[in-house]
């Protein structure tokens, strides 16, 4: 197997990152409920941002997550959150964790 097929297949391999976006209601413990669904069902949150929008009373949350067979289980689980006003799916070249990656660079 040449050089070129061994990095095809780890890239294969590897799980694909996907950012989830949340629209919340801006008030104390909406991170600790959305963040908590995720721990209690043992699914790992790679990145984590949360801005407050306009006045203030929402919030957006950006998730960094690995795509794996549960990932649409948990973006149901998320959306019934009562403070969960959206949730809204991109690829991981999302510009806001990769402007981030930079800053840590």
């Amino acid at each position: 197997m040449n050089a070129v097929s061994k990095k095809e297949n780890a890239a294969l391999a590897r799980p694909q990152r996907t950012v989830l976006e949340l629209e919340v209601n801006n008030h104390a413990g909406v991170m600790s409920h959305v963040v908590g669904l995720f721990s209690r069902r043992a699914y790992n949150v790679e990145g984590i941002l949360c801005l407050p929008v306009g006045d203030g009373s929402i919030s957006r949350i950006w998730l960094l997550v690995l795509e794996d067979r549960r990932l649409e289980q948990m973006v149901k689980q998320v959306e019934k959150l009562e403070d969960v006003r959206t949730v809204r799916r991109h690829g991981a070249d999302h510009a806001v964790f990769e402007r981030l990656e930079e800053f840590f660079r």
